[in-house]
């Protein structure tokens, strides 16, 4: 909504608790999230169901082509049909910036269990781990190095996570912060 100057952008799709696939309507993943996936992974990730949706609004490739500020600020990397067939845009990459978002949760195979519909598989957590791995190799392109002593103060283990799944909706594991 930011990017596009448009409180309005928004459209409604049925998307929640769902695992879906990822389709590639431009097949060129040199500098994206996706240049780490083998061929036989993308196949893998566009015909079975390896990622997890829950949302009930996105942007179809329509409306982010008619946007002049997003088609100019992002790349459309994928799109995923909702449970109606409805396609909306499930990964995009600022182009001049090292901003990827998705609108699917590439860390729920790896760490959420309670709802059956996320997909566990082996190929489903390679795609976690490979965009892992792709988040790391872009942050450590940054010249920002804070002091040892820094960093051993903020990291999340100085933190006890709190298990809320038997009475979250949405998570299984929460750091409470006071």
């Amino acid at each position: 909504m930011i990017v596009s100057k448009d409180n309005n952008i928004l459209e409604t799709f049925d998307a929640q608790n769902q695992a879906s696939t990822l389709q590639f309507p431009n097949y060129s993943f040199e500098g994206t999230v996706f240049q780490r996936f083998d061929s036989d992974l993308i196949e893998k990730v566009s015909t079975s169901c390896l990622v997890m949706q829950n949302h009930r609004y996105g942007i179809s490739p329509k409306r982010l082509r008619e946007n002049d500020e997003l088609s100019s600020f992002f790349r459309l990397l994928t799109t995923s049909p909702d449970e109606n067939g409805k396609v909306y845009v499930s990964t995009v990459q600022a182009n001049k910036y090292p901003i990827t978002c998705t609108q699917w949760h590439p860390e729920k195979a790896i760490f959420e269990w309670r709802k059956p519909m996320i997909p566990h598989s082996e190929d489903a957590v390679q795609v976690t781990q490979h965009f892992a791995n792709h988040f790391i190799s872009q942050a450590r392109k940054s010249p920002n190095r804070p002091p040892a002593d820094m960093v051993l103060d903020n990291l999340i283990y100085n933190y006890n996570p709190t298990f809320s799944g038997k009475i979250s909706k949405s998570f299984e594991e929460v750091y409470i912060f006071s």
